[in-house]
């Protein structure tokens, strides 16, 4: 979450930051009452404080000079019951504090431009030709179903709609995807991770999906666990409540898992096809590192994700987020946006985040230097979702029969 004592010293500078985000002004009102609450709290509770200090020396004084104590015995008492309630009341103005800023979106940097959405992003480079036929190529679900890879009416019947069922080669292609990618990121320095599909409350406190986005997470009725969104949440949380040692840092993960979205805002967005799934396969990227480390492996993540697209011949581009269409705890977001032909543009298939020291905040994830106990920063990003490669695939390797090309990298794992 955000530094409340930056916050707190820096009020309005923070505020312009986030201002940035799309913030609900009111809810930066209401932080500003309860600081100021807090302010006059503080003050009272000192005063009492200082009370106290100076009537506790006169017992001595009294005592020396024969004199009765019991009226001050009684100020003193009733100057702690004020004592312990002041305290009271700053314990629940922090914990109010505490339960608004947990609402509150990470600050963007600095060279993140201003927008309020995909519109107002900023491309900063675009990857290999896209892909040109003589033939008007056509969408992946026509590929799908033409070829039998995907079947989509027995997936919504063994479920309900946005799941679908991978068969024959569809189903080989995507298995070979997933071992291509985390050999590629292994080879790139990123330790393999296999980690639970469920999380717990605490784990998405931590990565900053609760509370905001509860009704966005599939949960299990009668557990305090929840299908993980994505492998984000597992990886990070492998160290909350941990001090890590300096020497190990950065520490470079990935991991293999499917991942469960209600997708609660995106009504009638992306029907057909498998786009946007409830259920889809991603393969995750996660680093943690010192804050001098954290731009450094930023870009090699980047650069990651990027060139396990070239491998595969996929055209892609680079997009810089702008404030507003930023995730929740992201600092700052590059995009990975393949060229889809049978769409005809370009479409999402990694996002890129470093979160500096917001998530390690929020799961209380430190590292020990040479002075005292800090925060790390954390990064994650996809490389790649599965499905969408798939996609890409089948739009950029299709032929003039309807059949789909295999990229030459991935003849191995099939």
């Amino acid at each position: 979450m955000v530094d409340l004592r930056q916050l707190e010293k820096e009020f309005d500078t923070v505020a312009t930051s986030l201002k940035r985000r799309g913030i609900d002004e009111k809810l930066l009102e209401k932080l500003k009452i309860v600081f100021e609450e807090k302010k006059g709290v503080q003050k009272r509770l000192e005063a009492a404080q200082a009370e106290q200090n100076q009537k506790s020396k006169l017992f001595g004084q009294y005592k020396r000079e024969g004199k009765d104590i019991t009226e001050l015995q009684k100020e003193v008492a009733e100057n702690k019951i004020r004592i312990s309630a002041l305290n009271d009341e700053l314990r629940t103005l922090d914990e109010k504090l505490l339960e608004l800023a947990a609402t509150i979106p990470n600050i963007p940097d600095n060279d993140v431009p201003d927008g309020v959405d995909e519109s107002d992003n900023v491309e900063i480079k675009r990857v290999l030709e896209p892909t040109t036929f003589d033939f008007k190529p056509k969408e992946h679900w026509e590929l799908a179903e033409a070829n039998g890879w995907i079947d989509f009416e027995r997936g919504v019947k063994i479920a309900k709609s946005r799941f679908s069922a991978l068969r024959f080669m569809g189903a080989r292609l995507e298995r070979a995807l997933i071992n291509y990618m985390l050999d590629f990121n292994r080879e790139r320095g990123f330790e393999e991770v296999y980690v639970p599909f469920m999380t717990n409350a605490d784990s998405l406190f931590g990565t900053g999906q609760l509370p905001k986005f509860a009704d966005d997470l599939f949960k299990i009725e009668g557990e305090s666990l929840y299908m993980i969104p994505t492998a984000e949440v597992p990886l990070t949380n492998l160290f909350r409540d941990e001090i890590i040692k300096k020497e190990d840092l950065p520490l470079k993960l990935t991991a293999y898992t499917p991942c469960f979205r209600k997708e609660a805002g995106s009504a009638g967005r992306d029907t057909r096809g498998i786009i946007r799934q409830h259920q889809f396969d991603k393969v995750e990227l996660v680093s943690i590192t010192t804050p001098d480390q954290s731009e450094k492996v930023f870009n090699e993540m980047v650069n990651c994700a990027s060139d396990l697209l070239t491998s595969l011949g996929l055209p892609h581009r680079h997009v810089l987020l702008c404030a507003g269409d930023m995730g929740f705890s992201a600092a700052k977001t590059v995009d990975l946006e393949v060229w889809l032909p049978g769409q005809g543009k370009y479409r999402e298939i990694s996002s890129i985040s470093n979160t500096k020291d917001f998530q390690a905040r929020r799961a209380k994830i430190r590292y020990k230097d040479e002075k005292k106990n800090r925060l790390v920063h954390t990064l994650n990003g996809s490389s790649l979702a599965v499905g969408r490669t798939l996609i890409a695939i089948m739009e950029n390797y299709q032929q003039a029969d309807g059949s789909i090309a295999i990229p030459e990298v991935l003849k191995k794992y099939l």
